[in-house]
């Protein structure tokens, strides 16, 4: 399967969908994403502003989700900032906490207004 990802205003996705590879498949065996958002636009009868995604991560960095805004100029995928003190990681366009979390069997929860990860009593 392909997965596709509409662009709504300010490039946040609007909604993902699924199409046959066969779609997005030319007549020399390689995929060509244009072929997709030809193929979507008509279905739907819409311009929409539609970019491929990949469950692999194989490009444009992470799967897209509703909500997530598309980079152009990192041409990827970035979910909403989960906290403000969270930095983005340029590599890989995941949000990071700016404290790692510690690496034990505990469960925790990061705390925005002290900064810190508190331990999840059960």
């Amino acid at each position: 399967m392909a997965y596709f990802a509409k662009l709504g205003t300010g490039n946040i996705i609007e909604q993902v969908i699924s199409i046959n590879n066969s779609v997005i498949t030319d007549s020399n065996g390689v995929e060509q994403e244009q072929l997709g958002v030809d193929f979507i636009n008509k279905l739907y009868n819409t311009r929409d502003v539609w970019k491929q995604t990949s469950y692999n991560k194989t490009f444009r960095k992470n799967f897209a989700g509703i909500g997530y805004q598309y980079d152009q100029a990192r041409d990827a995928f970035i979910e909403p900032k989960p906290f403000n003190s969270w930095i983005l990681n340029e590599d890989t366009c995941i949000w990071k906490a700016p404290v790692d979390r510690p690496d034990n069997e505990n469960i925790y929860t990061w705390n925005e207004s002290t900064l810190t990860w508190d331990i999840v009593e059960l």
